[in-house]
């Protein structure tokens, strides 16, 4: 099965996202097609490239393989990566392939954006998560250890080829971690504008059983009705001025529970899915929610086995790691809160207040 996407930037600036579980030969001829008379540098994982190099068409002398895990995404592998392009002689008319998760997209999409003031890109996401996140939209980036991604670009891939087999090796954490993000496109899709409704809330919420078993034609139409909602508002908002805020949900509070514990305790989606429940739970105090859809939204997370997450972490601290977040403005915390079934809207919080949705 295959799906063919397509994101309409401008006028002038559009790619395909392909979805399917074809064959890593249809893959790799499709890759090889794209880049035809191109050097390439290929930026890969190391769990990847153990698992898949026999399965994968690249030579060894076009590869950059990068360790795994969110510390990886730093200044310094970010310089290797650009030195080992110079060194392969890439021009502005060559391009860097990322084939990994969210880490290896993000670096090497921030690579290309800068080497030579941009070259192609081309994004093969290996996980849920970045298949359904971080590998459309065109948002790159690196982390400082006291921020996440908060050194980073806006540049939009040549093309995105999500080839479901890669979820067959990935463990049920990894893979819970991408249902994280998932599971957020159900409480935004009101505010996609999408010219039809999708009922994600309802797909997620009658198809667990099959989405938890990986079955094919179910996860290609997941992936599909979250990628329909995230092209719909980054087609509208490329540059996260107004619309695009609202992919955010959750992610105030996911930034800083990442960032406190130096990205080691919670995967990126598990994270996540701590600031939904963090976000429903006060959105439902203040009555901003009903209480009929507060019970619907905490039994979805609860059905793919999330629960609440005690936070016990300083106060003041959170708060500070809350300000330095990339969506703060004059002092005030930013966050997505839902507002109606399926709707949610962004407000802002001055510290105090923030202390107060901690203690509530």
């Amino acid at each position: 099965m295959r799906q063919i996407l397509k994101v309409q930037i401008s006028d002038k600036q559009e790619y395909d996202i392909q979805i399917s579980d074809e064959s890593f030969d249809r893959l790799n001829r499709e890759i090889d097609t794209l880049t035809h008379g191109q050097k390439r540098l290929i930026v890969i994982s190391k769990k990847v490239h153990q698992l898949y190099s026999d399965y994968l068409n690249f030579s060894d002398d076009e590869l950059f393989i990068l360790n795994d895990g969110e510390k990886e995404k730093n200044y310094k592998n970010y310089l290797k990566i650009m030195k080992r392009a110079l060194d392969l002689g890439l021009t502005r008319k060559d391009v860097i392939i990322a084939v990994g998760g969210g880490v290896v997209g993000d670096i090497a999409g921030f690579a290309a954006s800068t080497y030579m003031r941009g070259i192609d890109f081309i994004q093969v996401p290996t996980t849920l998560l970045a298949a359904v996140d971080s590998s459309v939209g065109g948002k790159t980036a690196i982390d400082l250890d006291e921020a996440k991604n908060i050194i980073g670009s806006f540049y939009q891939p040549k093309a995105v080829f999500i080839n479901i087999n890669f979820l067959n090796t990935l463990d049920k954490r990894q893979y819970l971690s991408g249902l994280g993000e998932v599971l957020k496109y159900a409480f935004i899709e009101g505010n996609c504008n999408y010219k039809i409704p999708l009922y994600l809330f309802e797909f997620l919420t009658l198809g667990c059983e099959k989405i938890m078993q990986k079955e094919p034609i179910t996860v290609i139409r997941m992936i599909e009705y979250c990628l329909n909602l995230k092209i719909s508002v980054v087609s509208q908002d490329e540059k996260e001025g107004g619309l695009r805020k609202v992919l955010n949900f959750g992610h105030t509070l996911a930034h800083a529970l990442e960032t406190i514990t130096k990205y080691k305790k919670y995967t990126h989606g598990e994270a996540v899915v701590y600031g939904m429940f963090f976000m429903l739970e006060w959105a439902y105090s203040k009555q901003y929610i009903t209480y009929s859809y507060y019970r619907l939204s905490m039994e979805l997370l609860e059905k793919y086995g999330f629960k609440p997450l005690k936070i016990t972490y300083p106060e003041d601290r959170m708060i500070e790691l809350m300000k330095r977040d990339k969506k703060a403005e004059s002092g005030k915390i930013t966050f997505i809160v839902p507002c109606d079934k399926k709707t949610v809207k962004e407000i802002r919080l001055a510290p105090p207040e923030v202390e107060y949705m901690f203690r509530k």
